[in-house]
């Protein structure tokens, strides 16, 4: 009962290497036209090669160190000026992933884009560098909208509709293709950043740029708290010592007009002023006093960010090799003539 079985199955083995035969007999009678695709294929490969540009990759890498904040006495003097929280902080803010967005966002990218350089001994946007480089300004010729579009300043409030789309556009392709932020291992607080184009100079200047407005963004947003409640201290340390001054004046003043006089109601305003003077000197020392504690906590405050490593010249470069591309467009157009041709011969076969 077996026997048939194993009769198919022998049958259908020998039709499957039958057909096999026959599809290498088929590609081997086609073999100039698998020849001639793979051919074309090569050129246009190498071709491809020519045309492709060198990508530059700028590295750099930072640590991020967390300071400690302080509050106990200086909290509570504060409170009495209603300046509540002096030396709070806020640690959590730009932790973690968070100033990983931070470095890819579209505020900083931009403000990177309009920073002032010098490249060469030429002073310029690096904005304009980027547009140069890549030719934008020659296909906005050929848009009426955008003819003749220039950036010759960085105040965005001078920005036309067309200026500010450019430099949204620009922004958001920067994030999306070339810039790559990572942390080197969760349990450490060091940042890699890698930065990619076509443009040495360029990739190294907006890494090193970028990096610095990061930094600069960073340090501000922590203190901001505590440099507020700083300023308020001084503010106030400011006005009490004009006031002190103008009371031991007014005391001064008032004992060379009131000399040799004997009575004791005579006496009175000169100890109102007496009380003054030290009722201010004794707030005014407190207040000096607790201003150096805040400029220190905010001293303490400040994070530190420290760069590991720097982009240095010349840069790591990757482009791709004529032989590769030749061969890897030999391969892609021979396979593909390979089912073009196989698709015809199975195309035929079901018509017929």
């Amino acid at each position: 009962m077996q026997t048939p079985d194993i009769q198919n199955d022998e049958i259908s083995l020998k039709e499957l290497i039958q057909k096999a035969g026959d599809w290498f007999a088929f590609f081997k009678s086609k073999w100039k036209i698998i020849f001639l695709a793979s051919i074309i294929g090569g050129l246009l490969g190498l071709g491809y090669s020519f045309t492709k540009k060198t990508i530059y990759t700028a590295k750099l890498s930072f640590a991020l160190e967390e300071k400690g904040t302080g509050g106990g006495n200086l909290s509570s003097l504060a409170a009495q000026f209603g300046l509540g929280g002096i030396g709070g902080g806020d640690g959590g803010v730009f932790s973690g992933g968070n100033m990983i967005e931070l470095l890819k966002s579209r505020f900083l990218i931009e403000k990177t884009l309009l920073s002032t350089v010098t490249i060469n001994g030429k002073s310029d946007l690096l904005l304009n560098r980027y547009i140069r480089f890549n030719k934008l300004d020659q296909k906005w010729a050929k848009k009426k909208n955008l003819a003749g579009l220039k950036f010759t300043n960085a105040d965005r409030t001078k920005f036309t509709l067309q200026q500010d789309s450019v430099l949204g556009v620009i922004s958001n392709g920067l994030k999306k293709n070339n810039i790559a932020v990572a942390q080197q291992d969760k349990k450490l607080s060091i940042v890699n950043v890698v930065f990619v184009s076509t443009d040495e100079l360029f990739a190294k200047v907006f890494s090193e740029k970028l990096i610095e407005n990061v930094t600069d963004f960073y340090i501000e947003t922590k203190t901001k708290k505590s440099r507020g409640n700083v300023m308020l201290l001084q503010n106030r340390a400011d006005s009490v010592q004009r006031e002190l001054n103008a009371a031991l004046y007014g005391r001064a003043q008032f004992g060379d007009q009131n000399m040799g006089l004997i009575r004791q109601q005579a006496a009175v305003p000169k100890l109102k002023q007496e009380m003054r003077v030290q009722m201010l000197g004794t707030l005014y020392g407190e207040l000096v006093k607790n201003l150096e504690f805040a400029k220190l906590t905010l001293m303490r405050e400040e994070p530190l960010v420290q760069i590991i490593d720097q982009p240095i010249l010349p840069l790591p470069k990757a482009r791709l090799s004529k032989l590769k591309a030749m061969v890897i467009g030999g391969i892609l157009f021979g396979f593909l003539s390979l089912l073009g041709l196989g698709g015809k011969k199975v195309w035929k076969g079901i018509l017929n």
